[in-house]
């Protein structure tokens, strides 16, 4: 239960810190480089901060075995993809074709690998 409770805690981490990355790359980054290049651009950024947060946090969570790892993945991946669908849908109104296409590689959107 305690992993758990710490999961969420450190995914709200992320959310913050993602949602901070998202709004510098609307605000800066794709009137200098475009919107594929500005998602791509804060992909990498944010995959760094990520794996930043997480190796800062992995002791907290007093991880005990590889299936508890995966489970924590799985979890911050649902937490992510639930966050992302419900403020894009309903946030923003945007259609499923558009949070669709964050996650299409075939248009060179990397949301999809982010998740992994």
């Amino acid at each position: 239960m305690m992993i758990f409770l710490r999961s969420i805690a450190i995914w709200l981490i992320f959310i913050i810190i993602e949602s901070l990355n998202g709004t510098i790359r609307t605000l800066w980054l794709v009137p200098i480089l475009g919107d594929l290049r500005a998602h791509q651009l804060s992909f990498i950024i944010g995959s760094l901060l990520i794996l930043t947060i997480a190796t800062l946090f992995v002791r907290w969570l007093n991880i005990a075995n590889v299936s508890q790892s995966i489970g924590v993945g799985v979890l911050w991946m649902l937490l992510t993809v639930g966050f992302e669908v419900g403020l894009g849908r309903f946030g923003f109104g945007y259609s499923w074709a558009q949070i669709a296409a964050d996650y299409n590689l075939f248009q060179g959107r990397l949301m999809s690998l982010g998740l992994v």
